[in-house]
């Protein structure tokens, strides 16, 4: 019988875990401000998420995912929609940027080289980030122009999680190749956390499991009074 109780509190942790995700993410989520520079970007001491990714991996959409929103993220099939720091607050407990993709896009060269320098040097310069979620489409997996990003999070020790999202593009044997492979590529670097997770926004897969991730990094509830 004793062998079991680990396991139920493995079980009741993960549960927990899952609700406290379910009731941040239930919470209001509201704009703050779209910052096309540096100088923009809000103060203030919540602890912060920011998702990153090629352009067109699915930002947007997981974000809109995540809070329940078809809309609070604008979503675009065009690579480059997404051309500023966008922030929003969830709860009053944590902010979430939704970054600038790199890579490819519809866009002139020299737009898409100043957004992702304004990415850049957010990332290296943010004191309240918490974690940035690095969104891999699993179609294609962990491109060069990824790898370039994860050595620059290693370099300036931002702590990074691989998300792997559109995983209902791909067969479920495929996605657990991408995942083994994944996990052995992360696990070389130094900034990038064990975990990962594969979503699909259409879907919901995964989502429940990103929402616990990211609840655990928010700052505490108020105590409820009376």
């Amino acid at each position: 019988m004793a062998d079991t109780v680990p396991a139920l509190d493995d079980e009741n942790a993960e549960a927990e875990a899952l609700e406290h995700g379910r009731r941040l993410f239930a919470a209001e989520c509201r704009f703050v401000i779209g910052a096309a520079h540096i100088e923009q970007v809000p103060g203030g001491d919540l602890p912060e998420i920011a998702f990153a990714g090629r352009s067109n991996v699915g930002k947007s959409s997981l974000i809109n995912a995540l809070t329940g929103h078809k809309a609070l993220a604008r979503t675009s099939h065009a690579p480059g929609r997404t051309q500023e720091l966008n922030f929003f607050v969830l709860g009053d407990r944590l902010m979430m940027a939704d970054l600038p993709g790199y890579g490819y896009a519809k866009a002139p060269k020299q737009k898409v080289a100043g957004w992702t320098r304004l990415a850049e040097s957010y990332l290296k310069g943010r004191a309240v980030l918490r974690r940035a979620c690095l969104l891999i489409d699993a179609r294609h997996g962990i491109k060069d122009v990824d790898r370039n990003i994860m050595k620059e999070m290693d370099a300036t020790a931002v702590s990074y999680q691989i998300i792997l999202t559109k995983c209902d593009k791909i067969t479920a044997p495929q996605l657990s190749a991408l995942l083994e492979k994944t996990h052995a590529e992360a696990a070389k670097h130094v900034a990038a956390h064990p975990e990962i997770i594969a979503t699909s926004s259409r879907k919901g897969t995964g989502i429940a499991e990103l929402r616990a991730a990211l609840a655990a990094l928010a700052a505490p509830a108020e105590p409820m009074i009376g």
